[in-house]
This record gives C-alpha cells, sequence and structure tokens, in this order.
C-alpha cells in the first residue's frame, strides 16, 4: 500500500461489528480516494459510507454502530482512502473493492 506506515490510526468508541448485529457498511465507491494530505493534520475517513463528503465523516453514522477513524497525516503527499468500506487496513484501501 501506497501509505503503509505513514500514519498513526485511531478509533474512537466500540468498533464496529462487535455486539449485537453486524451491520454492513455502505459502498460509497468501488475504488479508492486519492487525497493530498499534509503532514501533522488530522483527516476523520467515513467508515459508513453515507457521508456526502467522502471519504471523510459529516456525522451521517450518528445513530448507527460505526464510527469514524482518525488519520493522523506524517508526511504530505497522496493518500489512498478506501471508498468501498470493507478494507482491512482502514482507513486506506487494501484493494478489497476489486472482490465487490
Amino acid at each position: 500500500s501506497l501509505a503503509s506506515g505513514t500514519a498513526r490510526l485511531y478509533r474512537s468508541g466500540p468498533s464496529q461489528g462487535h455486539g449485537g448485529g453486524m451491520t454492513e457498511p455502505t459502498i460509497a465507491q468501488k475504488a479508492p480516494y486519492k487525497v493530498a494530505v499534509e503532514a501533522g493534520k488530522s483527516y476523520w475517513w467515513c467508515a459508513c459510507g453515507k457521508s456526502a463528503k467522502q471519504p471523510f465523516c459529516d456525522g451521517s453514522h450518528k445513530g448507527t454502530e460505526f464510527t469514524p477513524v482518525k488519520y493522523d497525516a506524517e508526511k504530505t503527499g497522496d493518500a489512498w482512502f478506501c471508498g468501498c468500506k470493507h478494507t482491512a487496513k482502514t482507513p486506506m484501501c487494501d484493494g478489497t473493492h476489486k472482490g465487490l
């Protein structure tokens, strides 16, 4: 992955899919989002797929089991954020969209 090792990840609240029934996230698009990130800035990736500001959170997850994932950019450059919301390497694309 292009951005592996370039960020520290944090998840707030309970992780998705644990406890109760497992809800599938909405697939925003079956391709990654290329985003120019700046070192030292934080970004909140949408995990539910419902945000109108993809790939980032706009609060649409409220009332669901999903929580956004914080991405702290350690270097300036392009990052490939997951668009299908099924990646195992949240919030970065790992190619899972190719099998959906």
